[in-house]
This record gives C-alpha cells, structure tokens and sequence, in this order.
C-alpha cells in the first residue's frame, strides 16, 4: 500500500509538485504528505483541522530532540578524543538557528516555505524551525535509524563544513561578557518593546554597558535579538571588525 500511495503522489495527485520538491529535498519520496505539509506550515498560518491547530510546533518540538541526539552521536564518534567540552561546543553550533537556517536554505526549503505559508511574512528564523519540524516529520514516518541516515547524509555532510565551524565563534553575547569583563565594565540586557507581527512576538533588546543603552536590535527570537545587539555592542565598544 505504501508504494501504491508514493506512486500515486509523485505521478498522480493533485499535490504530486509538492510530492517531487520533497523528494528532491529528502532523497525519499515520502507517502504521508500530510505530514509534511505540517511540517512547514508556521503557526501564523495555521488552519484548523477540526479542533487541532494545524501547525509545525509539535513536530518542531519532536525533530529538536532527535536532531540533538543524533549529532551528539555523530560527534562522539568523529572525535574519539575531544572532551565533554569540546562535544558540548559543537553540538551548540550545529544546533543553533544560525546553522540551521543556513542548512534549510541551501537545502531548498525557503521555496516550499513560502508556498505553505503565502500569507505570512518569512523570517530567517522559520528556516531552522521548519528544518526541526521536517526531521520530525521524518522520524515519524521512517522511524529513528532512517532518519538518522538522513541527518547525517543530507544535512551534516552534504551541507555543514563541520572543520570550518570548529574555528568558528560567533556567540557575541560571550565576546561582549568578555570585554566588559576584561575593562571592568557591567553587562545587562533589556526588552525595552515587545510587538506583534503576522500574529508573531517580536523582541526590540538593548545592550546595557553600566546602565547606559549601548545598542538595540530586533528579531522574533529574544536569544537572536541578544546576539546581534551584542554584535553591534561589540563594534561601537570596541571598534572591532565582528562578522555576521
């Protein structure tokens, strides 16, 4: 039944454009596109399906926890002798939005994006949240081994310069601690405003250097506000050339 239902996605059903981006994306021609249509549906624009709320969330949730597990194995067994530390690191820089979004963009998944979800502003951030709710929703349909398969060959090697990133440091929140620690200066942050937009929560955050206002920056994610007000905290305090 299940080849009967692949076979009629990708070649018959009304959805079968869909059915053959997935198949592109995933390496697999999934048979529950229902699944998969949640999958990238953003909870801005959800629709009801009797008393459930149709949206992404639940299986964002599921493929955070199977994402994390399964590059912390990848890791162990790439590193045979880095410490807890080192693993601890480097599952944060793969499991961050940042990577993520930028693997779901090289993947393709900003087109299917916006095809589900045409009357909602896209943000960077929908990236990576739609890369979790898509190994959920693989998980969900292949089970953990396949599933595993595909995190390793279509995501971390097909997409992550995994040595690259093991040079990389951009937590400017820890840059920004640092220098004020290093200049015996105090460090805070603040939600000065807090607004709406396509139904979503967006954060206005400022950087506060012994009480004064530093910087401000925006995002729908408080963490990523941080970040990037650290960013340019950084570049007004101490005039340092800081990368996106």
């Amino acid at each position: 039944m299940s080849v009967i239902r692949k076979y009629y996605n990708f070649y018959i059903s009304p959805d079968k454009a869909f059915a053959q981006r997935l198949n592109n994306v995933l390496g697999f021609l999934p048979s529950n596109l229902d699944l998969y249509h949640q999958a990238f549906r953003h909870k801005s624009n959800q629709v009801k399906d009797g008393r459930s709320k149709y949206n992404n969330e639940r299986l964002e949730f599921l493929g955070d926890a199977i994402l994390s597990t399964v590059v912390a194995d990848y890791l162990f067994k790439k590193y045979p002798s880095k410490d807890e530390g080192f693993l601890t690191k480097m599952r944060a820089k793969i499991v961050k939005r940042k990577t993520l979004n930028h693997i779901g963009d090289l993947m393709g998944l900003d087109m299917i994006l916006a095809e589900q979800n045409s009357n909602t502003r896209l943000s960077r951030s929908m990236m990576g949240n739609a890369l979790e709710a898509l190994v959920g929703a693989v998980y969900m349909e292949r089970g953990y081994r396949k599933t595993k398969n595909f995190i390793v060959s279509k995501m971390l090697r097909a997409y992550l310069d995994i040595h690259e990133l093991e040079q990389r440091d951009d937590n400017f929140k820890s840059k920004l601690l640092e220098w004020c620690q290093k200049n015996g200066n105090d460090i805070s942050y603040e939600v000065v405003d807090r607004f709406k937009i396509d139904k979503r929560d967006r954060f206005k955050v400022a950087v506060l250097v012994n009480g004064d206002h530093i910087a401000y920056a925006e995002d729908f994610n408080k963490k990523s506000a941080e970040q990037f007000a650290s960013m340019l905290a950084l570049q007004k305090l101490a005039g340092q050339s800081v990368p996106e």
